[in-house]
């Protein structure tokens, strides 16, 4: 398959260019389920007149539906989409960068989707839908799943649906609340993927950030302890990376932290801990909640983030290790190609 593409891209390479065309016109409907002509070509960055082409040209090919709420992908595109999976990472280069990242760090796996999340939100949910073909693989019955918050978390939820898969499945928080939006915060998004999977769920009502004292005075809570030993059992971990100094802000830390953090080269943050460059540890937030050993001791840590902002912050976190699965997008992944030998 390899020559044959390489030998498309030299001889035919306006072929190649319509073949991206009609899989970004595809796949985005795929995702978004019925949308609009304007709404698509705003999106994907084409004229409306262009679009009106291909989408005709794939509605004639039984590829998509066209209805009063918008077009809509049809069985018969869905099916083609899975078909075209790995060509698609192939066409765009993504099937060499993933060997060289899952190589130089020892990871199972690594799947980059095409695009950069910073420019395109459309990234995250390809994102998402690619944590639920993770998961969907590796569940297993009466499995307890932890996972963190942030938007693209909130993608991978949405992108779930029922399958025998998960009888038996609790999700849970692996930490507090951030006190942000309510719709990214663990406790929602646990809530979320079990909504939509029919699996089960607990909560785990505590701020993410609390001092000392706090701290052990709900660990002596009944409730509070076991919640706790019961995210602590969780077979498979799910987490975001944050940019250090956005998540120190977020948590409200105080100035004296912050400059601790700057000192020490802190670059990202992971399940409430610090990492600089070299991937070492050089802070903690004090929760309840998944500590590092946990995450050590895990079967399966699948990490998702993506944009070329954030390369640095998954570089460390790489560097630190322990990551099973790591799900990001084209424009981190040539960031953090630039670093490998």
């Amino acid at each position: 398959m390899r020559t044959l593409l390489n030998i498309q891209k030299q001889l035919l390479p306006d072929l190649i260019d319509v073949f991206r065309t009609r899989y970004r016109i595809l796949h985005y409907v795929m995702l978004t389920g019925p949308v609009g002509r304007r709404t698509l070509a705003n999106a994907l960055n084409m004229t409306e007149r262009v679009l009106r082409a291909e989408v005709d040209f794939l509605k004639e090919q039984g590829l998509v539906e066209i209805e009063t709420i918008g077009i809509r992908i049809s069985e018969s595109g869905e099916s083609l989409l899975l078909d075209m999976e790995s060509v698609v990472t192939e066409l765009f280069g993504l099937t060499d960068m993933e060997d060289r990242i899952r190589q130089a760090f020892g990871i199972q796996q690594v799947i980059i989707v095409p695009g950069n999340a910073d420019d395109a939100p459309l990234v995250k949910r390809q994102m998402g839908h690619a944590v639920g073909q993770v998961l969907r693989k590796h569940v297993q019955p009466n499995d307890i799943i932890a996972v963190t918050g942030g938007s693209t978390m909130a993608e991978a939820a949405d992108q779930l649906s029922r399958t025998t898969a998960w009888k038996g499945t609790w999700f849970v928080p692996a930490r507090g609340g951030l006190g942000e939006s309510l719709e990214f915060q663990a406790n929602t998004i646990a809530s979320m993927m079990a909504k939509k999977t029919g699996a089960q769920y607990r909560l785990l009502h505590v701020p993410d950030n609390i001092s000392e004292d706090a701290y052990q005075s709900l660990m002596l809570e009944p409730n509070i302890q076991d919640i706790v030993q019961h995210i602590r059992k969780a077979r498979i971990v799910i987490h975001g990376i944050g940019d250090a100094m956005v998540m120190a802000r977020r948590r409200r830390v105080g100035e004296d932290t912050v400059r601790i953090l700057q000192e020490k080269g802190a670059l990202a943050e992971a399940f409430g801990y610090y990492f600089d460059k070299e991937g070492k540890v050089v802070h903690r937030t004090l929760m309840l909640g998944l500590r590092l050993e946990d995450i050590q001791g895990m079967e399966l840590v699948v990490t998702v983030a993506g944009g070329r902002s954030k390369a640095e912050a998954i570089l460390s976190v790489l560097r630190f290790g322990h990551q099973d699965v790591l799900i990001t997008d084209e424009g981190a992944a040539l960031e953090l190609v630039k670093h490998l030998p």
